[in-house]
């Protein structure tokens, strides 16, 4: 009798250790995220190059499918294969270890709010119900803006370490001599140089995507339209739970996923010209004359930009072209 208690408890005890903590897959999230970072850190050291103007390599003259000659840029393959020539293989990741400790703050700040959400009472609401869409989006706002307040000096760091490519400086290194040099020679200020069109950018994007969503959700998409139900079954030891997916809720499950691609590349200057601010005038040649004006303000940059038609320069790793009467300039 004591034997078999025995073994029930050690069964239970088994079980208790298999189920995964909380602590687990916290920190499994953050070992996925500084994955997720480190894999697609040379896709954004390529496009901030891209951004503050740097073309090292000659465009090729081509011609479109309609005839008309144009000047094809690098893409991101022809301007990773000059970094490796340069710099070698570690130099693909430039300025990665800022960017690791923002993705772990970030996510760590995330997490920590979203267990607060979730203790709060939960009240019954409609799913298409427009104060709810209101709602969740003011949470993630506040969440967003949190996290970009945190995040954004390491933000920072990380985007002159990598610009530093364009005039082969070395005046920023690891992250603690970043946080001397900077705040030595702005002072707080200095970690939080673009920061306005950041947040602002982030803040458009949620409300644009959510409301947009929202809004096609339930005025565009028509029930009446799916007569077959898609059958999805669900097996639970002995039980069997039955739940049935029209076509209008599939189509709903990706019109945020769509809306997210299409907002995006409308608010992708916002994120421009916070990256062109944080490397402008810090003492690297990729943030002075003659590779780029000092700008008094984030303003000032967007219509700079503006006016030369590049508020979108860097928006594109792959197909990258411009008129053949014009040439790329390496003006920021």
């Amino acid at each position: 009798m004591e034997s078999s208690e025995n073994l029930s408890g050690q069964e239970v005890g088994v079980e208790q250790d298999a189920t995964p903590t909380l602590v687990d897959v916290d920190a499994a999230l953050l070992l996925l995220g500084a994955g997720v970072t480190a894999i697609t850190h040379p896709l954004l050291y390529v496009k901030l190059l891209i951004q503050v103007g740097h073309e090292p390599l000659p465009p090729t003259v081509g011609t479109t499918m309609f005839g008309r000659r144009v000047l094809y840029l690098p893409g991101f393959f022809s301007y990773a294969h000059h970094i490796v020539k340069v710099d070698g293989k570690r130099g693909l990741f430039r300025g990665l270890s800022p960017r690791i400790v923002s993705s772990t703050i970030s996510t760590v700040v995330r997490i920590k709010v979203k267990q607060q959400v979730e203790l709060l009472p939960k009240r019954d609401e409609l799913q298409t119900s427009l104060r709810k869409v209101v709602k969740e989006t003011s949470h993630e706002m506040i969440i967003q803006c949190l996290s970009r307040v945190a995040t954004h000096p390491f933000h920072v760091m990380s985007m002159r370490c990598m610009a530093q490519f364009v005039g082969r400086e070395v005046k920023y290194g690891g992250i603690f001599s970043c946080i001397v040099k900077i705040f030595k020679e702005e002072g707080v200020a200095g970690f939080y140089v673009g920061l306005v069109p950041h947040v602002a950018g982030e803040v458009l994007f949620l409300w644009f995507c959510n409301l947009l969503a929202h809004f096609i959700n339930t005025y565009a998409v028509d029930e009446s339209v799916s007569p077959s139900p898609l059958w999805m079954v669900e097996e639970k030891g002995n039980e069997r739970q039955q739940a049935m997916f029209t076509q209008a809720s599939a189509v709903r499950s990706y019109t945020k996923f769509v809306m997210g691609i299409a907002v995006s590349a409308l608010t992708y200057p916002f994120m421009l010209v916070a990256d062109i601010m944080a490397v402008n005038n810090c003492g690297l040649a990729a943030g002075l004359p003659p590779r780029s004006p000092i700008f008094k303000s984030w303003l000032h940059c967007w219509n700079h930009l503006s006016h030369k038609g590049q508020l979108f320069r860097g928006s594109s790793f792959f197909f990258r072209r411009v008129p053949v009467t014009s040439r790329p300039s390496t003006e920021g």
